[in-house]
């Protein structure tokens, strides 16, 4: 039987919700988010599984870490999970388009599968899907709303700082 539990966690970015399967995080979910799934699908309350996870977010919200170092358990189709893979290697404070991306994938004509890919990502922040930009480098959807991708750039970019994000 799978075991699905959940925690809260205060950020700059409105509270998060880490969602863990078999104690593995699996899903990361901004209030307000776009595809954010009903919260009875989030398990029993449990902070348990998470204290890395906290650990982790806690010093990259205080600029100390710039990239997750953490076991995921992401469910998705292999297309998508191709592209939560490629979205882990776009350095911190770095951008990509979804053109490049597709490149980067072997199928430069697949930037609106891409971008769908993107838009599914569940575990934003830690897979950066906020890295990810139009081809004409303009801000493009994000499930956390375009101002919370905004911000998360310009923090990565050192014009922010995070307690100014919201």
């Amino acid at each position: 039987m799978t075991a699905v539990r959940h925690t809260v966690v205060d950020s700059p970015y409105e509270p998060l919700t880490l969602v863990a399967v078999d104690g593995v995080l699996s899903r990361l979910h901004m209030t307000g988010q776009r595809h954010r799934p009903p919260e009875e699908t989030f398990g029993e309350p449990d902070p348990r599984p998470f204290g890395e996870a906290i650990r982790q977010l806690d010093a990259y919200f205080a600029g100390e870490l710039t990239s997750f170092d953490l076991p995921l358990n992401l469910i998705g189709t292999p297309f998508q999970l191709r592209v939560w893979e490629q979205l882990l290697r776009i350095p911190y404070g770095e951008t990509r388009t979804y053109g490049e991306l597709a490149e980067e994938l072997g199928n430069p004509g697949a930037s609106r599968a891409v971008g769908l890919a993107n838009g599914k990502n569940p575990v934003g922040i830690i897979v950066p899907c906020h890295r990810v930009i139009g081809a004409g480098g303009g801000l493009t959807g994000y499930g956390g709303g375009l101002d919370r991708k905004q911000r998360l750039l310009a923090f990565e970019s050192g014009a922010a700082q995070p307690e100014a994000l919201f």
